[in-house]
């Protein structure tokens, strides 16, 4: 297996990663109240995630 002779620097493992940079987050629609949101997020409306009460948010 091989081993690297030298470690590489900051400015070099950056420029590998640029193209890994997040366009847009995903997003679908809350099966409880049909709002948009963040996928794998609770739901900023209701506070539900994937059908159960997550937050309990206050009623205004």
């Amino acid at each position: 297996m091989a081993h690297p002779k030298r470690r590489q620097s900051k400015q070099r493992q950056r420029k590998r990663r640029t193209h890994d940079k997040a366009e847009m987050p995903t997003l679908t629609i809350c099966s409880n109240c049909g709002a948009w949101h963040v996928y794998h997020n609770v739901c900023n409306e209701c506070g539900y995630y994937r059908g159960k009460l997550a937050i309990e948010k206050a009623i205004v």
